[in-house]
């Protein structure tokens, strides 16, 4: 595959499944057999669509916009902003809150498709965002 093609095939991945809920995207771009390496996720198609479906219920305004998108040989990283609003139960209950956070992800391709994944999404900021977290107090002035 051409660069051009991986970054096309990343973009769908995001702007269909992601943003749209439409995952017929998914058996086309990833390999039957991917390996998932961000915790938590799982490794299926069905449980791809499944993960997908719970985050566009928990955070029903969901967007994912890729900022930035570098290309060496097999591999594509992303740089993506996620945005949304806490509408479901997520490390307790809804806050109605939204957030806006930072993905870096790296997809790893072989024959055309997406053969492994690796992700990390800044949840601190996420929870933080949120109120999920405890603020850290004010530290009196040292001398």
């Amino acid at each position: 595959m051409t660069n051009e093609q991986m970054q096309t095939v990343v973009r769908r991945v995001i702007e269909e499944a992601f943003n749209q809920g439409k995952f017929d995207v998914i058996p086309e771009v990833f390999a039957p057999d991917f390996i998932e390496n961000q915790f938590g996720l799982h490794a299926t198609f069905a449980g791809m669509q499944k993960d997908i479906d719970w985050l566009r219920a928990t955070f029903p305004d969901l967007h994912l916009t890729i900022e930035e998108m570098a290309v060496s040989g097999d591999r594509v990283w992303t740089r993506s902003t996620a945005r949304g609003t806490h509408s479901r139960p997520f490390m307790g209950p809804p806050t109605g809150k939204t957030f806006e956070i930072a993905i870096f992800d790296e997809l790893r391709f072989a024959n055309g498709k997406i053969v492994e994944h690796w992700g990390t999404p800044d949840r601190f900021a996420q929870f933080m965002q949120l109120g999920l977290l405890p603020r850290p107090q004010a530290q009196p002035a040292g001398d």
